[in-house]
C-alpha cells in the first residue's frame, strides 16, 4: 500500500496499478495589515488558511483497473461531501481530515463499443476544519 483515502487504496501490484503522480501541498498564513500614519505598515499574523493537496492519477483497464469505475467513484466523494484521514506510506498528511471538492477527468481512449479504456483524473482535496 502506497497510501489510503477513505476506500481509496493506492497500490501497485503486479496485477494492478492504482496510484497518483505530481502530489503538491500547499500551506498558506494569513496575515493582516495595519495602515499606520507616516509609518510603514504593520502586519499580524491571522491563523492559517486550510492546506490543500492535489494529484494526478492515470487509469488503465490494461494495467487491471477499470477506468469508468474509478472515475465514477471519485464523482461520488465530491457529490457526497465525504472527509476522510489521508495518509501516505505510514505518515498520517495534516492535522485532520482531506475533503475532495472536485475533479477533472478526462477520457484518453475509448473502443470501438464505447469502452473507456484509459483516463486521466486531477483531484483536489482540502482539510477538513
Amino acid at each position: 500500500m502506497i497510501a489510503v483515502w477513505g476506500d481509496v487504496v493506492f497500490t501497485v501490484s503486479e496485477k494492478k496499478i492504482n496510484t497518483f503522480d505530481d502530489f503538491k501541498r500547499t500551506e498558506t498564513a494569513r496575515w493582516s495589515k495595519h495602515d499606520i500614519h507616516g509609518q510603514k505598515q504593520k502586519s499580524e499574523f491571522i491563523g492559517l488558511e486550510a492546506g490543500k493537496v492535489s494529484f494526478t492519477m492515470h487509469f488503465s483497464a490494461f494495467h487491471g483497473v477499470n477506468p469508468i469505475v474509478e472515475l465514477d467513484k471519485f464523482i461520488k466523494y465530491v457529490r457526497s461531501g465525504e472527509a476522510h484521514t489521508l495518509i501516505i506510506g505510514t505518515k498520517r498528511v495534516g492535522v485532520g481530515k482531506w475533503y475532495m471538492p472536485g475533479t477533472d477527468q478526462s477520457w484518453d481512449h475509448i473502443d470501438n463499443r464505447g469502452n473507456i479504456l484509459t483516463a486521466g483524473l486531477n483531484v483536489t482535496m482540502e482539510e477538513y476544519v
